[in-house]
């Protein structure tokens, strides 16, 4: 039987996000499990892949770090931030207590070195409960499998952020692509609105990387 390349990957990175997200229905009711599996077991199927320079997977592990120590600062009690950097581009999710918080939030971010860009998807309001975010933690595994069941797409290419329900796509893909991973995270239960953050290449783009993904595989 003749193997397509990639499918393996595929298949491996299905199976492990299928006992992920078995594992958070069974754990769902104990408090504190959900965000935990969601976050680790989930996260480490998706991290075999990734269209990203090396650099530039290191410099957006260096803009969240500095992000979160800086941030503490402005911020405080008073809200909760949640910053996710995708190719040198930053996406700011969470609560903040006011406009003015919201832009220093903001205008902090973009002075760190290596910021292409800042979405700023803060809201005005208390900080959300642990409930809430257990919720999100498991719309983002729900999310992630059915990317991964969609056999025209690469799952491993998306990067999945949920806030208060809302779910946010970031990465390196086509419209085609982008348009079908909107529509699959719109369909999944609990989602309430979808918004694509991504960097768009071509289909030309798309067709060079492929060798560079199965050659590294």
């Amino acid at each position: 039987m003749q193997v397509k390349p990639g499918a393996l990957l595929h298949s491996s990175a299905f199976t492990a996000l299928s006992k992920a997200v078995l594992c958070v229905a069974l754990l769902s009711s104990l408090q504190g499990c959900v965000a935990v599996v969601a976050g680790a077991a989930v996260g480490g199927a998706f991290a075999t892949v990734d269209r990203r320079s090396l650099g530039a997977q290191t410099e957006d592990k260096a803009i969240a770090v500095k992000a979160d120590t800086r941030l503490g600062k402005i911020v405080g009690d008073a809200g909760h931030v949640n910053v996710n950097s995708y190719n040198r581009k930053v996406l700011l999710t969470g609560e903040v207590r006011d406009e003015a918080m919201k832009r220093a939030v903001e205008n902090e971010v973009r002075s760190i070195a290596n910021v292409d860009t800042v979405s700023n998807e803060l809201e005005i309001a208390g900080p959300s409960s642990y409930t809430s975010r257990s919720s999100d933690a498991l719309i983002t595994s729900k999310v992630k499998l059915s990317l991964a069941d969609k056999n025209t797409i690469k799952a491993t290419s998306f990067k999945v952020v949920t806030e208060r329900g809302n779910v946010y796509l970031m990465g390196l893909v086509t419209q085609r692509e982008g348009n079908i991973a909107a529509q699959v995270a719109q369909g999944v239960s609990g989602v309430m609105r979808v918004t694509k953050i991504f960097e768009y290449i071509s289909e030309e783009d798309l067709r060079s990387i492929q060798p560079q993904q199965a050659q590294s595989q």
